[in-house]
C-alpha cells in the first residue's frame, strides 16, 4: 500500500471518472501499485464528474484506507475537459499525469513519459498510439479509426500541426507547465486535449510524443455522431479564442 503523502509528491495522477464504479477500484489499485513498484512518492486525484452509479462513494470508501487517494467532486456532469482541469489544478506533484479510468494505457507506461521529463527533454510528454514503437494491443474498430483519421486532419487544418496523436488520454506535465496551461484552458468536452497542446505550444512548452501500449475500450464514452459535431465546433472555438487573444491572459479566461 502506498504511504500517506506528507511532502510534495513526486507524481500526481489525475483520473477523470464518470459512471466508473465497476472498474474504478482496479484503476486506483494500478496507480498505487505503480507508486510502490517504482518507489515513487505519489498521490491520486480521482475526480468524479457527477456520476450516478456510486463512483464517488466507491472512491470515498477506497480513500478511507489508502491515504494517497483523494476524491474530488464536480457536483454535476461537466465534461472530461472540465474534470481533468479540476484535478490538474488541485495537483501538488512535481509531475502531473492524467490518465483515463478505463486503463486503456496501462499505468506502467508512465515510466516512459516520466523518463523524458526527468531527462529534461520535455516539459510535457504525451502518450501516442501513432508512432513506431506504439503497441496497439487491442486496436479500435474500423469506424472509430476512420473517425480518428478525420479528426486528426481537421486538427491539422484548423488548429495545430506537428502531432501524430492528440487524443490519447495519457499525458504528463511538469507541475509548472501543467498549471500554466490548464489555468488558460477553457473547453469542457473531449477536444480539450487539442486546446491543451495548442496553449502549451503558444506558451513555449517543449512537448514530446512517446509511443505507448494501448488497448481499445469497447465502452468508450465518445459517441461518433454527436461528439464529432461537438469536437469540430470546439476546434473552431480554439481558433476563434486564439484570434481574440484569450490564451494570452493570465488566469482562466471568461467564455
Amino acid at each position: 500500500m502506498a504511504s500517506a503523502v506528507s511532502h510534495v509528491p513526486d507524481l500526481s495522477v489525475v483520473i477523470p471518472a464518470y459512471n466508473e464504479s465497476p472498474r474504478i477500484g482496479a484503476t486506483l489499485d494500478a496507480a498505487l501499485a505503480y507508486f510502490e513498484q517504482s518507489h515513487t512518492r505519489g498521490e491520486v486525484l480521482a475526480v468524479d464528474d457527477g456520476s450516478r452509479d456510486g463512483t464517488a462513494e466507491a472512491v470515498a470508501r477506497y480513500a478511507e484506507t489508502h491515504p494517497a487517494v483523494r476524491l474530488l467532486r464536480n457536483g454535476s456532469n461537466r465534461g472530461k475537459g472540465y474534470t481533468v482541469r479540476h484535478g490538474v489544478l488541485e495537483a501538488r506533484g512535481a509531475v502531473v499525469l492524467f490518465c483515463d479510468a478505463d486503463g486503456s494505457t496501462p499505468m506502467t507506461e508512465a515510466s516512459k513519459l516520466l523518463a523524458v521529463i526527468e531527462a529534461d527533454a520535455a516539459d510535457i510528454a504525451i502518450g501516442s498510439r501513432a508512432l513506431p514503437g506504439s503497441d496497439l494491443a487491442r486496436p479500435q474498430p474500423g469506424f472509430r479509426r476512420a473517425m480518428g483519421w478525420a479528426f486528426r486532419n481537421l486538427v491539422r487544418a484548423i488548429v495545430l500541426r506537428g502531432f501524430r496523436d492528440t487524443q490519447c488520454g495519457f499525458k504528463a506535465f511538469r507541475r509548472e507547465a501543467a498549471h500554466d496551461v490548464f489555468r488558460r484552458q477553457t473547453l469542457d468536452g473531449f477536444a480539450f486535449d487539442v486546446e491543451v497542446l495548442f496553449i502549451a505550444r503558444r506558451r513555449g512548452c517543449r512537448v514530446v510524443e512517446v509511443p505507448v501500449r494501448w488497448l481499445d475500450d469497447r465502452d468508450s464514452r465518445v459517441r461518433p455522431g454527436r461528439d464529432s459535431a461537438r469536437m469540430l465546433a470546439d476546434l473552431l472555438r480554439i481558433r476563434w479564442r486564439a484570434l481574440r487573444g484569450v490564451y494570452e491572459r493570465d488566469g482562466r479566461p471568461k467564455r
